[in-house]
């Protein structure tokens, strides 16, 4: 347990710092000057930390966990502080990358580490832990982030620069804990880094989440940036997966993928990422825009999606322990998804918040039934040697999921705002000319950017314009269920494995690393 404690720490902050920036990021702006320059501070972080995730489990299971966990605390300690001194928007954004690159460590390595002190049979009862670590940070996060941004100082310090200051006692308190109980089996092997492998797994990924992330929505899909960014980062993914066909030691094993179990929970893990982060960001901006609700305000009602993601994962867990069959749980939980997703489509400007508790309890409860279970089944499929780059292997790909979500559902967002601003607006001029008397149109593409216009509208020109936000949520929610649908799909094909028990397991440690702890 005290193990648990230290790890669940680091993950705590890692995932936290995915959503506390968000409610912070007109404070920051206003202080630097950076508008166009925004999404990048939350880009940046997840940029290093998907890119950084496959390299940590090839790294600890060289060198081992503590010593690699513990480097990327350090990382994070080192980027959170710095983030917290930035003067300009430049120097925010390169800290907040060095921030991620820690983060992809401790994402990754906690999970891993679980699997490296308990046996399959018996780990469910720690995993769904960590399931509610994901949940307790989705709602911390833009609550803790208003929380600071509302102060203008806190100690006689600015009170956004918080967000990255009260990582540091955490980190402090999660290093110490692992320094004293922390030890992990190393495996016994020749130390090789494939340098190559890292640099081109790096470099593709990057490229490609730019394109979708950034330069896809800013400058148009078919632009010259997004096409050349997502076709140099295509072409290197292809000489990537040639160069790891030949080298002696790759980051990700392609010889891993004839595993069934690693290959299913993997693009199980990138559909339940999307469907995580599609949750995340349009539920809460959907009550912030259209509910009215303020950013620390719309943190508060996502905690019914935090008790259906915890409660959930820990019962799930508890239970696998008990009777040693995780299959029936992304089943149920992958339905329960699509189920909540389908249900959001009936939103409307006026659905009263106990109907948006029920729909974001099951969203929440189907995500903490699937997102730990798919890692227990991979840690039990594959052997002990690789374990730390199959659990960080199938962490990267529900990273990939989450981003190529996000980018997906934000774009749909976008362009459907502005279609149905333009048609309702229309249908308004032929059916009640006076109301829009002294309005400019062409102010239409400013409320899709700057929502606070809203406030200033006649009751029935903000009216309009909600029924237009409410029916391009509608959209993204119909596209985010087929998603999640394929994940039902892809769970069902999942092969069960009787999970090992303590002899086993303690078998398989001792054949893949001997004696030698660190």
């Amino acid at each position: 347990m005290a193990i648990l404690g230290g790890l669940m720490t680091g993950m705590f902050l890692a995932a936290l710092d995915q959503t506390i920036v968000s409610t912070a990021l007109k404070n920051i702006v206003e202080d630097f000057g950076g508008l166009n320059q925004y999404s990048w501070v939350v880009t940046a972080y997840l940029l290093t930390s998907t890119a950084s995730t496959p390299l940590y489990g090839k790294i600890s299971d060289i060198y081992g966990r503590r010593v690699v966990f513990q480097c990327a605390i350090i990382i994070f300690l080192l980027g959170s502080f710095l983030a917290g001194a930035s003067q300009n928007m430049e120097q925010l954004i390169a800290t907040r990358a060095l921030q991620g690159l820690g983060a992809g460590g401790l994402m990754a390595l906690s999970f891993i580490i679980i699997g490296d002190v308990v046996p399959p049979r018996e780990r469910g009862r720690y995993q769904g832990y960590f399931g509610a670590v994901w949940g307790l940070s989705a709602v911390a996060g833009p609550l803790l982030g208003g929380f600071f941004a509302d102060h203008p100082q806190i100690l006689g310090i600015t009170g956004w620069r918080w967000i990255f200051y009260i990582n540091i006692p955490f980190g402090i308190a999660s290093l110490l804990i692992t320094s004293v109980v922390l030890h992990t089996p190393k495996v016994k092997r020749e130390h090789t880094i494939d340098y190559l492998g890292a640099i081109l797994l790096v470099a593709s990924v990057t490229l490609i989440l730019l394109s979708v992330s950034i330069y896809g929505p800013q400058d148009g899909w078919d632009s010259p940036r997004t096409l050349a960014s997502l076709l140099t980062g295509l072409t290197l993914v292809a000489i990537f997966l040639s160069w790891e066909n030949k080298a002696k030691e790759p980051i990700i094993p392609l010889s891993l993928f004839k595993n069934h179990t690693f290959s299913i929970t993997s693009l199980l893990g990138a559909v339940i990422g999307a469907g995580m982060f599609g949750a995340l960001i349009m539920l809460p901006l959907y009550l912030q825009v259209v509910k009215g609700y303020s950013a620390t305000e719309s943190g508060l009602k996502l905690i019914p999606f935090m008790i259906g993601i915890v409660s959930t994962s820990i019962i799930s867990g508890k239970l696998i322990t008990k009777h040693g069959h995780y299959k029936r749980f992304p089943i149920v939980g992958t339905t329960l998804m699509t189920c909540g997703l389908l249900l959001l489509t009936r939103l409307e400007v006026d659905t009263p918040y106990w109907q948006i508790a029920i729909y974001a309890i099951m969203v929440g409860a189907g995500l903490g039934l699937s997102m730990q279970t798919i890692i227990i089944a991979v840690q039990n499929a594959v052997d002990f040697k690789d374990m730390g780059i199959a659990t960080s292997s199938n962490t990267f790909f529900r990273s990939l999921g989450a981003v190529f979500g996000t980018a997906l559902f934000g774009s749909i967002l976008t362009n459907r705002v502005q279609h149905y601003l333009q048609s309702n607006f229309a249908e308004l001029v032929k059916s009640d000319p006076a109301a829009v008397n002294g309005f400019d149109i062409g102010r239409l593409e400013s409320i899709s950017s700057n929502t606070a216009i809203l406030q200033t509208l006649s009751p029935v020109l903000q009216n309009t314009a909600l029924d237009a936000f409410v029916s391009s949520f509608h959209i993204v929610f119909y596209s985010a269920a087929p998603i999640t649908a394929l994940g039902i799909l892809l769970a069902l094909g999942l092969r069960e494995l009787p999970l090992r028990s303590n002899q086993e397991y303690a078998t398989a440690r001792e054949e893949a690393t001997g004696d030698s702890l660190i």
